[in-house]
C-alpha cells in the first residue's frame, strides 16, 4: 500500500502526517516550546524512595519529579537471584543515569528506566546487555537466524553491549549495518564522557527532533516520497539521510507550492474531525469516542444505516466498517492505554470472528505495540495500545474552563434552585437590608419568567427584598450573592 509522508514546519511547531491511498492515517505534532522527552537521557537525582510502592521519584529538571519503578532498574534481578528491594538499591540524593520511556501525561510525571537504549536507523543499541534480539515483525525464522548471524559477523571484537535488529534491517547492506553500529557506539561514548562531569538533572542526550525522526523511524518500503514545506528543514533532513539513511534521501522532496501542504492533502480537516467525539461512517453508522485518564471507549452505533437483506446483515456490515475506522482513529488520535471497543451485539459467531479479524488486520498497520483480546462475555473487545506520548487532543486542547472537562453544564433552572438554597443560608447567617443576585443572562431570565414565583416566595419567607443583576462575563454556572 503506497504511502506518502508530509512534514509541515513553522518556527513554533513541526507537524507530520502519514497518508495511505490518499487517506490520513497518522498525525504527530511536536512544539518547539514542549518537545517530547521519550528517549532523552539525564543525570537524574533521587529525591524520594518509596519502599511501599517499590518506586522512587527522580529529579530530571522538569516541573514534576519523574517516576522510576524497581522493575525498570537495570540489574535489580541478576542470575536468577531473588530481586532486591528498591530501598537497598537507591538512596535519596543519589545520582544515576536514567532514560525517559514515557512522557509526562496528564497529572503523571515522566516514567524512567535505567536500562539505556539508543535507536539507530537499523539497530537499537543496549549498552548494558549482551544478547542480540530481533523485531517481532520479522516473522520468518530463517530470516531471523540469517540476520542474527550477519550482525554477529559484522560486530568488531571489542564491541560490548547488545543489539535489537529493527524491521528495516531486512533489506540493509553490510555497509549500512556497519555505519549504524559505528554511529551508535560513538553516541554511547559521547554520553558516557558527558556523564563524568554532569551536574544533577543535566541532560546527557536528547532524541532527534520530529523532522529527523521521520527519516530514521517512519519510512518503510511502501513510502514513495516525503514532502517537506520548509527549505531549511529539507536540507537538514537531507543531510541526515545522506549520512545515516541513504535509502531515504532519494524520496525527499521540497514542497514549494502556493497552497499550504496540509490543506492540499486535507490534513487540516482530518485533524479537526479527530478532535470530535463522533465519527461518521460511510454506511450511515457512527462511532462515539470518549477519552478518560484511565481508558478510552469506542462505541459503535448503526445510526441511519438500514442495510439490505436482514438486521443481522446490517449489524455485520456496520461492525466491519467500524473495525477499520476505529483502528485508523486510534492511530490518528494517538490514543493509548486501555481501550474498550463496544461493537454492536452479534449472535453469529462467524460474524464475530470476521469483525475481530478485520480489526486486527487494520491494527497491524500501526507501528505502536498493542495487544488485542477477543470478545468478552459482555460482547466488548478489550485491547491495550502503548502510550508514550500525549494524545492529539491533549496536545491541541485543554479542559473547558466552564465545565472543567465534564462536557456538560448545569441547566439555568438547576442554577436557580442552587441560588435559592444559598440565599436561604445567607439570610439565616447575616442580617442584610437587601440581597442582590449576580448571575448570567440565562439564569436571570429564568428568575424573571418561570421561577419568578419561587423567588417571590423566598423573598417573603426571609422578609428581605431580592434584586437581580446580569453579569455578562459570568458563565451559566457562576453566580454571586451580594449583601446590601
Amino acid at each position: 500500500m503506497s504511502e506518502e509522508i508530509l512534514i509541515n514546519v513553522t518556527p513554533q511547531e513541526t507537524r507530520v502526517a502519514v497518508i495511505q491511498q490518499g487517506v490520513v492515517q497518522e498525525v504527530q505534532i511536536e512544539r518547539t516550546s514542549a518537545r517530547g522527552w521519550v528517549g532523552n537521557i539525564y543525570m537524574g537525582r533521587v529525591v524520594r524512595v518509596l519502599p511501599g510502592m517499590q518506586s522512587a521519584f527522580v529529579d530530571i529538571g522538569g516541573a514534576r519529579a519523574a517516576f522510576l519503578h524497581v522493575a525498570d532498574l537495570w540489574g535489580h534481578r541478576q542470575d536468577g537471584a531473588e530481586a532486591k528491594p528498591i530501598e537497598r538499591l537507591l538512596s535519596e540524593g543519589q545520582n544515576l543515569m536514567v532514560q525517559v520511556i514515557k512522557d509526562p501525561i496528564g497529572t503523571k510525571g515522566a516514567r524512567l528506566s535505567t536500562q539505556i537504549s539508543l535507536a539507530g536507523r537499523l539497530l537499537v543499541y543496549l549498552p548494558q546487555e549482551s544478547h542480540i534480539g530481533i523485531s517481532q515483525r520479522i516473522e520468518d525464522e530463517e530470516e531471523r537466524l540469517h540476520l542474527r548471524d550477519k550482525l554477529q559477523q559484522l560486530l568488531p571484537p571489542e564491541v560490548t553491549g547488545g543489539f535489537i535488529i529493527r524491521t528495516m534491517a531486512e533489506a540493509a547492506s553490510d555497509r549500512e549495518l556497519t555505519t549504524d553500529i559505528e554511529y551508535l557506539r560513538k553516541l554511547w561514548g559521547d554520553i558516557k564522557e558527558k556523564a563524568k562531569s554532569a551536574a544533577p538533572a543535566a541532560a546527557l542526550y536528547q532524541d532527534l527532533n520530529l523532522g529527523l525522526r521521520v527519516a530514521r523511524d517512519f519510512v518503510n518500503d511502501d513510502t514513495t516520497r516525503i514532502l517537506i514545506d520548509s527549505r531549511e528543514t529539507f536540507q537538514k533532513v537531507q543531510g541526515f539521510a545522506q549520512e545515516f539513511t541513504p535509502n531515504v534521501a532519494p524520496r525527499l522532496e521540497h514542497y514549494s507550492g502556493e497552497r499550504p501542504l496540509f490543506d492540499l492533502y486535507g490534513v487540516e480537516d482530518e485533524i479537526e474531525k479527530a478532535l470530535a467525539r463522533r465519527v461518521d461512517l460511510k454506511s450511515g453508522g457512527y462511532l462515539i469516542i470518549d477519552q478518560t485518564e484511565a481508558l478510552t471507549t469506542v462505541d459503535v452505533n448503526t445510526g441511519g444505516f438500514v442495510g439490505g437483506r436482514s438486521f443481522d446483515d446490517t449489524i455485520f456490515k456496520t461492525n466491519l466498517e467500524a473495525a477499520q475506522v476505529a483502528a485508523r482513529q486510534l492511530r490518528l488520535r494517538n490514543l493509548g492505554g486501555i481501550i474498550i471497543v463496544d461493537f454492536i451485539d452479534m449472535d453469529n459467531e462467524e460474524h464475530k470472528n470476521a469483525v475481530l479479524n478485520e480489526f486486527r488486520k487494520a491494527l497491524a498497520r500501526d507501528r505502536t505495540r498493542m495487544t488485542v483480546n477477543g470478545f468478552t462475555q459482555l460482547g466488548l473487545v478489550e485491547m491495550t495500545r502503548k502510550r508514550t506520548r500525549e494524545s492529539l487532543a491533549h496536545v491541541l486542547c485543554e479542559p473547558c474552563p466552564v465545565c472543567e472537562g465534564r462536557g456538560e453544564l448545569k441547566t439555568a433552572q438547576t442554577v436557580c434552585y442552587q441560588i435559592l438554597r444559598e440565599l436561604l443560608r445567607e439570610a439565616r447567617q447575616f442580617d442584610a437590608r437587601e440581597f442582590r443576585i449576580l448571575a448570567s443572562q440565562f439564569v436571570i431570565d429564568m428568575f424573571l419568567d418561570e421561577e419568578s414565583q419561587s423567588l417571590a416566595m423566598l423573598s417573603d419567607f426571609i422578609g428581605k427584598p431580592v434584586s437581580l443583576q446580569v453579569e455578562s462575563q459570568y458563565n451559566q454556572e457562576q453566580f454571586d450573592i451580594v449583601l446590601m
